[in-house]
């Protein structure tokens, strides 16, 4: 076989950089597509993939991911984090700052890549933190580790409360065409919390979290976008009331993005049932009325990114009582199957799903992956779009064993992830 070449025969072709979801042919020369068509010429020495009519799709690229190294190894590493993206269909994912060792400067996110080049399957890129340990005050060397290879800025869940020290951070990045990424969420209004604040959480005899935690806190920061013109992602929403302001700053012609977790739109707070520890997350389910927006939003392009939220936490920080109990949950293998719920019951078309997890995240940090083109990288992934499966926490790739969906029935198998150009992860039978 000459240049690596593999050749995808009778794939479903599912692009959505090209609007495109229908039969074809890639053909795979090294590290890069070198054509894609509906019936291309076979080469005597390329290898054949045949995808039996099964999708052909980008890769996924996941935004917002949590390990635990530097520093935290026991709830994830680069590589069992890496092992698990690629099982999940997911080929690249950027990494949240707020490591035990906050990746707060250059030499740190030159440690990030060169060692998710060498441990993970997966492409690892970087997040940086907005401020130095992430405690909102001085400002990190937000130029320095853009030029190292940071992707895009975060205080990750730590919320910046000066305002001034916001509106610093967004013109900074301005000078470097940086993007920011903000989790809404107001410090106030939001201490203590366990849950959503509603009917079910005085039921539960829980401390809630109002929505205008996320709202007041949202609003801030799209006024300082536009204040400064920086560009500024709305991240991992949860209410429909945030929606409304994304819409308003989008219409203002403001630079303003928005992604939001797959748990948000497939799970609500009723989700919580009797105490469940593994559906406690930051930022809190909320009701089926904001689940429903958020698809809706995801639907007509308003929300641009899905994202995984994966944050891992070992099982004796879960299985405590709920008050005592860390947010967050292992969701890079569930990334997909869950997505694909919502397409299974005819919420979104699949075009618009597939285009939030892949084109829409490379769009937005400018990357040349997500799409079936000729030259574009061949991170690729095969799925059985209609397998059904019944999902089982205890035989997840990832460190640390907790989902929402366990036991739950889902449709949507990846059956083969290609990373530049080379298989990284096969389904068993």
């Amino acid at each position: 076989m000459s240049e690596g070449l593999i050749h995808f025969i009778n794939a479903r072709l599912v692009d959505p950089a090209s609007n495109y979801d229908g039969p074809g042919e890639v053909l795979v020369a090294g590290d890069l597509i070198r054509a894609v068509g509906p019936s291309l010429p076979r080469h005597p020495e390329a290898r054949i993939i045949n995808c039996d009519g099964h999708a052909l799709m980008p890769g996924l690229i996941d935004l917002h991911v949590s390990t635990g190294e530097p520093g935290e190894e026991q709830r994830e590493t680069l590589a069992t984090a890496g092992k698990a993206a690629v099982a999940g269909g997911v080929t690249t994912m950027v990494l949240q700052p707020d490591t035990h060792h906050v990746i707060d400067d250059a030499a740190l996110i030159d440690f990030i890549t060169r060692r998710g080049r060498d441990q993970s399957p997966a492409r690892v890129l970087a997040a940086g933190a907005l401020t130095v340990g992430l405690k909102g005050e001085r400002i990190a060397e937000l130029g320095l580790m853009a030029e190292a290879g940071a992707v895009m800025f975060t205080n990750a869940d730590k919320p910046i409360i000066s305002t001034r020290t916001m509106q610093r951070c967004l013109s900074y990045a301005t000078a470097f065409d940086g993007l920011i990424a903000s989790r809404p969420q107001d410090p106030f209004l939001s201490e203590g919390g366990m849950m959503n604040m509603g009917e079910l959480a005085s039921r539960l005899g829980l401390s809630g979290i109002a929505v205008a935690a996320e709202t007041i806190a949202a609003n801030r920061d799209i006024q300082l976008a536009e204040l400064t013109g920086a560009k500024l992602l709305i991240d991992m929403i949860s209410a429909e009331a945030t929606l409304h302001r994304i819409q308003a700053a989008k219409a203002q012609g403001l630079d303003v993005s928005a992604s939001v977790s797959v748990h948000h739109l497939t799970l609500n707070e009723n989700d919580l049932g009797d105490y469940r520890t593994f559906a406690k997350l930051s930022p809190p389910l909320r009701t089926e009325q904001d689940r429903l927006a958020l698809v809706d939003g995801v639907r007509s392009g308003l929300i641009d990114v899905i994202v995984s939220g994966h944050d891992p936490r070992p099982a004796e920080e879960k299985r405590l009582p709920f008050d005592e109990a860390a947010f967050g949950a292992s969701a890079l293998e569930t990334v997909l199957p869950a997505a694909l719920l919502l397409y299974h019951e005819g919420l979104i078309e699949l075009l618009d799903l597939i285009r939030a997890l892949t084109i829409g995240p490379a769009q937005l940090l400018g990357l040349p992956q997500g799409r079936i083109e000729a030259g574009a990288p061949a991170d690729l992934i095969v799925v059985d779009l209609g397998f059904p499966i019944r999902f089982d926490a205890s035989r997840m790739v990832s460190k640390s064993r907790n989902s929402p969906y366990d036991g739950r029935t889902m449709q949507g198998k990846v059956l083969s992830t290609w990373v530049g150009g080379k298989p990284v992860f096969t389904a068993a039978e």
